[in-house]
């Protein structure tokens, strides 16, 4: 049975120029969880405004395959993180968690 997982990524610094050179790539690695992908985008510096992290939460069957997806997302093959964090979640508050 499928689980949800949050997968939490910063960037190294000085690295937004690799960022955006693996998005179209990292884009494509998102799009092939269909509907087991239920939230993604950047998290932001706030000095900046520029991207500087990566927040998914997507449904995999097991942390084993959660973090294989991650592993294999294009911005961790470009060595874009400094640190990544794969958990478990469940939502618990709030107008999503009623469905998921």
């Amino acid at each position: 049975m499928a689980a949800l997982f949050v997968l939490y990524a910063h960037d190294k610094a000085g690295k937004l120029a690799d960022r955006m050179a693996a998005r179209p790539k990292h884009l494509e690695h998102l799009a092939s969880l269909g509907a087991r992908l239920k939230v993604a985008g950047p998290i932001l510096d706030q000095a900046t405004g520029d991207p500087c992290g990566s927040l998914i939460i997507f449904e995999a069957e097991n942390l084993a395959a959660a973090e294989a997806f991650a592993q294999a997302d294009p911005y961790a093959l470009s060595d874009l993180f400094d640190q990544v964090t794969v958990s478990p979640w469940r939502a618990a508050v709030g107008a999503w968690a009623a469905s998921a």
